[in-house]
């Protein structure tokens, strides 16, 4: 069964409008028309894509089953577009990548900024998040390239082999913490104070645990968890708390004299980042290009 653009886009338009109405004025066409080409669609499948109430469209099993599938035709189409123009060298089109937050912090504003600086005409939309949401929305074509740690390949997600590199995490805490005070510091003092990280199952979370287990300690009791790291540096400046983080996560605040590594003899969590992939189909042109650019920046970061 052949589906056209203008009855895939009209389907989606209707979902994320909520109604013919806005539907209708957001593609630019009447509500008859548009009515008549969701009809259409209908007929060819032999089945009601909309359930129609008072409060706008509902989507029926078989609309919710074909939802998926447009929106990964559409994207497709889209991507096909840019990589046409391009070959064209016109170089327009959008670049979708997702990132955990160290990487959001510093190394992908840097790659961005090159690319643009390239290819002026291209846009960036950026997703920070942690794996799992940010695997989710590669899986959805959300977006076209993941930046993250390291984890094994599935049989939908590849990881990038030539885009790698590491960091490194450490404990931080204020500059007026009570253990800078205290001699002989180890990382088992830092047990009964107050913690605060990112929520179990993530990857800052499971790296702080395996670098605590490698030191024959468990974890310290966390009293706050949290995905924002506004709340996790703010807890640390204001509040007292010690915390797990990334090296570029706080280079801006290491530098004001904000917060900083508390300096605990021989702790450096080490861990590689890498670039992933869906592993069917091809990379859309403007990706590439920021993987290029990726290529060209991470050896900088890559530790002896």
């Amino acid at each position: 069964m052949n589906f056209s653009f203008p009855q895939l886009q009209a389907f989606t338009t209707i979902i994320s409008s909520g109604s013919l109405g806005r539907a209708a004025d957001a593609l630019h066409i009447t509500q008859p028309a548009l009515s008549r080409t969701i009809k259409k669609l209908e007929t060819e499948l032999g089945a009601a894509l909309f359930e129609r109430h008072s409060k706008g469209m509902r989507l029926t099993a078989i609309g919710e089953a074909l939802l998926p599938h447009a929106t990964l035709l559409l994207r497709e189409a889209e991507s096909a577009h840019e990589e046409i123009d391009a070959m064209r060298g016109l170089a327009k089109g959008t670049i979708r990548v997702g990132a955990v937050a160290s990487i959001a912090t510093l190394v992908l504003p840097l790659a961005v900024s090159s690319v643009l600086a390239r290819w002026p005409n291209l846009r960036v939309e950026i997703v920070e998040g942690v794996w799992d949401r940010l695997a989710d929305s590669l899986m959805k074509h959300e977006i076209d390239l993941v930046l993250s740690m390291a984890v094994p390949d599935t049989s939908e997600i590849v990881a990038i082999s030539s885009c790698r590199w590491e960091d490194t995490s450490h404990v931080v805490a204020a500059l007026d913490h009570p253990l800078r005070r205290k001699a002989d510091l180890c990382l088992a003092d830092t047990l009964d104070q107050q913690w605060c990280a990112p929520p179990r199952g993530t990857g800052p979370f499971e790296h702080m645990q395996q670098v605590f287990a490698e030191h024959g300690l468990g974890m310290p009791a966390i009293a706050v968890e949290t995905r924002s790291i506004t709340v996790l540096k703010s807890l640390v400046t204001r509040a007292g708390f010690l915390s797990w983080m990334a090296a570029p996560m706080y280079d801006t605040e290491s530098a004001a004299g904000v917060f900083d590594t508390l300096p605990v003899p021989g702790l450096v969590g080490r861990r590689t980042l890498t670039a992933f992939r869906r592993r069917q189909g091809i990379l859309p042109s403007p990706a590439l290009k920021l993987l290029e650019q990726l290529n060209t920046i991470v050896p900088e970061y890559n530790q002896p």
